[in-house]
């Protein structure tokens, strides 16, 4: 009331931190006796070596939990009334295929066979604080279970399980498949094709089903996971592990169809998941590639927890966008033609649960999916034994159609069909316009069927984000084992391309007028009332994105970011990869294949032939790719090197023969035609000198 006061204000205790790098958040004060021994979700001792970059912490202090979210386990059955589930479980996800009723316990023997659905249930959803065993990954989610696998297994079995409830459940997490022997070829029949693909069309209310798949545990018998049709399709995603250090698993399966990567159990001297089991107990036992797909489903569900309208093709991509190399040790990382990394052990890296939620809160829909079925070629070739069959289409991808043109790549299909004596023996790889290498068959030494491929689908994802339209080639080479007759030829029957993409940029496209008519396909009046409200906030706020305020990757330039990915920097500070139609990101090198161009702080593409370079021109080379040698004096990368060369395979160059060599093979002296004036081969091979030489000068 006093004159002099021009205003006032209450004041508040307002929360500030120091600028300062910090280390693992903090661990959330859970009283679960087990949580301190859940390695791959935390730290735990400050003092250890600490690699958990899947990020679970930090999307938990976000606020995240799998609250509304309902996964189920395609499984042995769940025990229902374990102290860790018990709280979260959900009879509406949950039935006896087996038993043909609602209860989905397992059937309880001396040797607890049927504990694997309860494990897997534990990882996704365990409750919180309730001082028994451990926490979920999703610790608020419903969590259901089908009992399926105690008994015959049939298409149908198959089939009623997948589809179950759709409209209801979320996620449906798939730990099993065929036999991972390497010998096998074995995937969904007629009826379980159906249910996937009735899951991803209306499942959901049209936002399609969600199926995690784990790739399987074949590694020790030489197995390829692209002969198991169910993490080999397009409507699952295919989950591989990888050990505490980042090393590849004894059991893992490699293929091009393995979208990401979780921790799971390895060597004897590494550690294994802990998680819930049979007879309401705990285990520190968990394995293999089973551990893997729950923790994703676990992860999916915080994701939808963020943004509830994501479709079953949006969580693959957030998937292909947020995953990361890491330490993830590979020899076949490579970056494809739109910039991902990507590797067959791996698929595109360890999952990032908070990279994951803080993409998907602001993700607008993807454009629809185009499918192409490119021309089937049904000439035979045949397969010579120890020989690379070469098959190459030029496709315009559809570009004359314009409901099924495919632009940008999300999965290729190669559907063939094989005669040959020993399928093991088969080797086969795609190569993408890009350049990118798919190996979608490796040698499985158990696999003696000379029953071929029939119709067989292989699938691969390491092409997401290419361009469609090109030159695309498979490679066929048959190496004959010594328990089958070489002369007996293989012959490729017929082989057609498949393309699954978009007609537009799948994220470019996004802000423009046309992402608010995608949004609007599923009828607020069809979908429940959160969902409704959430669309139509969504609506509301389409053209306005959430300011971040978090870290910037560390190649982020001075100008700052949009998150904290090295693809959401505004500059960069060393070089920038790729395109505004494909997508940039921020590197502190430049891959292979390219050069870093320091005027434009850019990564530009080497002449075709260059592995390293340092310009575009062909005469700027200084390593070439496989197959070819570099040659120092006129820079370029050849077949073969020119007379008075010799090439050096270790270094993949051509090198200069001795001055009186006219051709020379493996060293410089070793001559195979002498100059002008020089006679026999030895005599230029050295002049005098030596005991046993005459000198003759040049003559």
């Amino acid at each position: 009331m006093d004159p002099k006061v021009d205003w006032l204000q209450q004041q508040e205790v307002k929360r500030r931190v120091k600028r300062q790098v910090r280390g693992e958040p903090h661990a959330l004060p859970f009283n679960d006796p087990v949580w301190p021994n859940m390695w791959y979700l935390h730290c735990g001792d400050k003092n250890s070596r600490c690699r958990s970059e899947m990020n679970i912490l930090a999307a938990w202090q976000r606020g995240y939990t799998g609250k509304n979210v309902v996964v189920t386990i395609l499984d042995d059955g769940i025990e229902r009334n374990h102290p860790d589930l018990l709280q979260n479980y959900d009879p509406l996800a949950s039935y006896d295929v087996n038993g043909n009723d609602h209860d989905p316990t397992p059937r309880y023997d001396a040797s607890n066979e049927n504990k694997h659905g309860t494990r897997c249930a534990g990882e996704v959803a365990a409750a919180a604080n309730n001082s028994y065993c451990i926490v979920g990954i999703a610790y608020n989610a419903r969590i259901g279970g089908i009992r399926m696998l105690d008994g015959d297994v049939t298409d149908v079995v198959e089939a009623k399980s997948l589809g179950i409830r759709p409209d209801y459940i979320d996620i449906y997490s798939a730990s099993w498949g065929p036999d991972d022997d390497g010998k096998t070829v074995d995937g969904p029949g007629l009826l379980a094709k159906q249910a996937f693909e009735q899951g991803i069309k209306k499942g959901r209310r049209g936002l399609g089903s969600i199926f995690v798949w784990a790739s399987g545990n074949g590694g020790r018998e030489g197995d390829y996971c692209s002969c198991d049709g169910y993490t080999n399709s397009i409507y699952t995603i295919s989950i591989s592990s990888t050990t505490e250090n980042g090393y590849k698993p004894w059991y893992l399966e490699e293929c091009a169809s393995t979208l990401a990567t979780t921790y799971s159990s390895g060597a004897f001297y590494e550690r294994k998941i802990v998680t819930t089991d049979l007879r309401h107990r705990c285990t520190d036992g968990h394995t293999g590639t089973s551990v893997s797909a729950p923790m994703v489903a676990g992860i999916i569900a915080l994701a939808l927890e963020a943004n509830p309208l994501l479709t079953w093709r949006d969580v693959q991509h957030l998937l292909v966008k947020t995953s990361r190399p890491g330490h993830l040790r590979a020899p076949d990382w490579k970056t494809n033609g739109a910039g991902h990394k990507v590797s067959h052990l791996y698929g595109f890296g360890l999952v990032d649960a908070d990279a994951i939620v803080v993409e998907a809160k602001k993700w607008r829909m993807v454009p629809p999916q185009h499918v192409c079925v490119g021309s089937l070629d049904r000439v035979p070739k045949y397969i010579r034994a120890d020989h690379v069959l070469r098959a190459s289409t030029l496709s315009s991808a559809c570009a004359e159609q314009r409901e099924q043109h495919v632009l940008y790549l999300e999965h290729v299909v190669v559907r063939l069909s094989i005669a040959h004596p020993r399928r093991g023996d088969l080797q086969i790889s795609l190569i993408s316009p890009a350049g990118t290498r798919s190996q979608l068959l490796a040698r499985r030494v158990f696999d003696h069927s000379n029953e071929g491929f029939k119709g067989w689908e292989f699938m691969t994802v390491h092409c997401w984000g290419e361009r469609a339209a090109g030159e695309w080639t498979l490679e066929i080479h048959d190496t004959p084992s010594q328990v089958r007759n070489p002369a007996v030829q293989g012959k490729l029957k017929e082989w057609s391309l498949i393309f699954y993409g978009t007609g537009e940029h799948p994220y470019t496209a996004l802000s423009g007028p046309q992402s608010r008519g995608r949004s609007q396909e599923v009828p607020t009046s069809e979908m429940e009332p959160s969902r409704a409200a959430f669309l139509q906030s969504q609506v509301e706020v389409a053209e306005e994105e959430e300011e971040y305020a978090g870290p910037c990757h560390p190649e982020c330039g001075d100008q700052g970011c949009d998150g904290p990915n090295a693809d959401q920097c505004l500059n960069c500070i060393h070089y920038s990869l790729g395109s505004v139609k494909t997508g940039r990101m921020c590197v502190s090198s430049c891959p292979a294949g390219f050069f870093g161009d320091n005027s434009a702080r850019r990564c530009r593409r080497c002449h075709k032939g260059c592995e390293r370079c340092v310009g575009r021109g062909p005469s700027q080379c200084t390593a070439c790719k496989r197959n070819l040698y570099h040659h120092p004096e006129m820079g370029t990368c050849v077949v073969l090197c020119p007379p008075g060369f010799y090439a050096e395979e270790r270094q993949k160059r051509c090198l200069k023969c001795h001055q009186s060599c006219k051709k020379c093979v493996g060293e410089a002296d070793k001559c195979t035609a002498c100059k002008e004036g020089f006679r026999e081969p030895h005599w230029c091979k050295r002049s005098s000198g030596e005991p046993g030489w005459l000198p003759m000068g040049k003559k």
